[in-house]
């Protein structure tokens, strides 16, 4: 990475319906179904999945591209899918929270 590499990062917490951590895991990690569509975008690299060791359930996701703009030009070529994805798995979840997102 150059310094004047500029990466964006989304930051997610999930906290998972009980039963449901290894579907949650197999979906949301970084070769699951979210990462799946995400690598359709240029500037996608890649999905990080972080379990809480304290509290079970707990789950974050980090999600890196290059840009705003690259996850931006993503959404807008890719809203039905991912919407799609979010309706399919919303029965994983208690809840979802965007808790940033994230540049240098």
């Amino acid at each position: 990475c150059s310094h004047d590499f500029l990466m964006y990062t989304i930051v997610w917490r999930f906290t998972v319906q009980p039963g449901q951590t290894s579907a949650f895991e197999q979906h949301y990690g970084p070769e699951g179904t979210w990462a799946e569509l995400f690598r359709q975008g240029a500037g996608y690299h890649g999905t990080r999945l972080y379990r809480d060791v304290a509290t079970p359930g707990i789950y974050v996701t980090v999600d890196q591209w290059d840009s705003l703009a690259a996850f931006e030009a993503f959404m807008a070529s890719n809203r039905q899918a991912y919407s799609a994805l979010d309706a399919r798995f919303a029965s994983l979840t208690v809840s979802e929270e965007k808790l940033g997102a994230l540049t240098p």
